[in-house]
């Protein structure tokens, strides 16, 4: 059998310059967009979710259900938060008690702040692990909270604020916020005020980037605050309706409502079912996360 070398040669340098084409496009098109962020001062957040389960976590303890039996990582789910990197800037929302484990699961070596939704026990319990960033970063710990929040606080850990303060104690620096925008390194946030049956719980949004968690209901003005985001995050406790959180329907009906470009489900327990399973029946721009799941949003 003979080989034209001719021909194959030629094909062969077509291959490479289209090949060299390609990787000179993806390349000069990676760095315009970096030149364009940098000069227009816009930061990529980089979400990774530390946790995304309930107050009891995925498995529970003493369960013997199929998702608390199941050997899927994706049904392995500690008590939600998440990680917010903004260019230089870290930020954690809620410190529940997988805190620690959650911080030396992502290689966390510093945070700038901690955002709190509420103060339930799922969602401050690991206040007293920052002493590790106090002695890293050699000062107190910037905490975000509302006032009734910082009252809880401030019984809870109530060492942290005695008069004599015993040694190595946690370092809190407490700052109040509003229902109104407030700055943390330069970075806008917008509180979003929900109810979780009677009681306020506190949403966060960061440029096209909005968090909510322990919801079950939203008033119209609130509501707004969601409209033109390129990822929501909300919660969803299982299927069936509950008292103080939005089941599945609920907040399937809110995401197709203010219309987020994509949406993931959080805080969910192990009544949703299975993550595999579960999956298959959302929208094609919904998903459950998971813990250890990273989004980039600009």
């Amino acid at each position: 059998m003979s080989i034209n070398l001719y021909s194959y040669g030629v094909d062969c340098f077509i291959f490479i310059v289209s090949l060299v084409s390609l990787l000179s496009f993806r390349i000069i098109n990676y760095w315009a967009k970096v030149i364009v962020i940098s000069n227009l001062n816009i930061f990529v957040l980089k979400i990774t979710f530390l946790g995304t389960g309930t107050s009891q976590g995925v498995p529970v303890v003493a369960c013997q259900c199929t998702v608390c039996q199941s050997s899927d990582k994706y049904d392995k789910r500690l008590r939600s938060s998440i990680l917010i990197e903004a260019g230089e800037t870290t930020l954690v929302v809620d410190s529940g008690p997988d805190f620690r484990q959650q911080m030396l699961k992502a290689e966390v070596r510093e945070i700038d702040a901690i955002l709190l939704t509420h103060e339930h026990y799922d969602h401050i319990a690991g206040l007293d692990d920052i002493r590790a960033f106090n002695w890293v970063q050699q000062r107190p710990t910037d905490i975000y909270a509302t006032a009734r929040v910082q009252k809880s606080i401030r019984q809870i850990f109530s060492y942290v604020f005695a008069a004599k303060k015993y040694p190595g104690i946690p370092q809190m620096n407490l700052f109040e916020i509003e229902n109104a925008p407030f700055k943390v390194k330069g970075h806008e946030v917008i509180p979003i005020t929900v109810l979780h049956y009677r009681l306020p719980v506190t949403g966060y949004r960061i440029g096209k980037f909005a968090y909510i968690t322990d919801m079950k209901t939203i008033k119209t003005e609130e509501k707004e605050k969601l409209k033109g985001l390129e990822v929501l995050v909300v919660n969803a406790l299982r299927k069936e309706e509950h008292l103080s959180h939005m089941n599945l329907e609920r907040a399937l009906k809110l995401i197709a409502e203010v219309q987020p470009q994509k949406a993931f489900l959080t805080h969910l327990s192990h009544q949703m079912g299975l993550h595999a399973e579960v999956s298959k029946e959302l929208p094609a721009n919904v998903e459950l996360a998971y813990d250890g799941l990273e989004v980039e949003v600009i």
